[in-house]
């Protein structure tokens, strides 16, 4: 068999697809689950595109907040799109294979946006903080020029961090079996198929990926810790309850996508429990960003009113 040079690189590999093997035990279901993720995927990417639009089409959610919310809800769409289309096909077709660049490229685009997605979590986290601890100043730390550097920084440290490991383990060679235990190219489980010394990729997808994690929380945790005590302070206990209100809606996603990620990649080991790591990763690409435009955004008093606003001029025009 020939033997492809891969991106540039000058090892080479036998291996010129990979099979992922999805849920083998509920196969059976195929058409069922197809359509409950089929489901969940529009609702998903249709809720985020709903938040951009908005946002974007609202004179009055032209603030940092919702700028942020809005490149957020961009990355999620992204994010999920990534892998869902792939585990539709598997469901519905049985189609497991996977070309060796296209497995790579979806590694990358995963992991690239699901680290922005933390760090905007973050930069979401330090813009409540500013606005509820220090609303004097919001408006002249926050203004266009800061917000747009803070986003252009989240995608530059995603790719920063993500495209060294992709890189280093796409160049390796893959000699052997060719079967992911997932639904998704997941790094952890290619770097257990590669016929190289894979050890240093991993200690460093861990070190980079404990990084991320801890910087995220880190900040998080400092922003939410300043704003209940600032909230503890506040006169009124109903504007006390409503502020916890929306923090412990909040956090609960932020907890949510926190544990999963740890459960998933924050362990030397890849190959223990796939099946738990599999139900976790789903609960992170399906279930949290269907979340998200509910808890972050359609629950909030101004974007309602922008969307009663943007139907009731649809309906003025027709």
């Amino acid at each position: 068999m020939e033997r492809p040079v891969l991106l540039g690189a000058g090892n080479s590999t036998a291996v010129q697809e990979f099979v992922l093997e999805g849920f083998p035990a509920v196969q059976h279901l195929g058409k069922v689950l197809f359509l409950l993720h089929l489901l969940a995927y529009l609702a998903s990417v249709t809720g985020n595109s709903l938040i951009i639009t908005i946002t974007w089409a609202d004179q009055r959610l032209h603030t940092p907040m919702y700028f942020f919310l809005s490149t957020f809800s961009f990355c999620e769409c992204g994010f999920i799109t990534s892998v869902i289309p792939k585990l539709l096909s598997i469901f519905l077709s049985g189609r497991q294979t996977i070309s060796f660049a296209a497995c790579f490229t979806q590694a990358f685009v995963f992991l690239f946006l699901g680290a922005t997605i933390f760090f905007l979590m973050a930069l979401l986290s330090l813009d409540r903080y500013l606005a509820i601890c220090k609303p004097l100043h919001y408006h002249i730390i926050m203004n266009p020029r800061v917000c747009f550097l803070l986003v252009t920084a989240c995608f530059s440290l995603g790719v920063f961090l993500m495209v060294v490991p992709v890189i280093k383990l796409s160049q390796l060679s893959f000699c052997g079996p060719n079967v992911i235990s997932h639904f998704f190219c997941d790094l952890g489980l290619l770097a257990n198929l590669s016929c190289s010394e894979t050890r240093s990729i991993e200690t460093l997808f861990f070190k980079l990926v404990f990084f991320l994690l801890f910087a995220s929380v880190l900040i998080t945790v400092i922003a939410y810790s300043n704003i209940v005590v600032t909230i503890m302070r506040l006169p009124s206990a109903k504007e006390r309850q409503k502020a916890f209100s929306t923090c412990s809606a909040h956090l609960a996603v932020l907890s949510l996508m926190y544990g999963s990620c740890v459960f998933i990649y924050v362990k030397p080991k890849q190959t223990s429990r796939l099946d738990s790591n599999r139900e976790a990763a789903l609960v992170n690409t399906v279930v949290t960003p269907l979340l998200n435009p509910v808890i972050y955004t359609l629950r909030n008093k101004q974007v309602h009113q922008a969307l009663r606003f943007a139907l009731s001029r649809v309906m003025l025009q027709k």
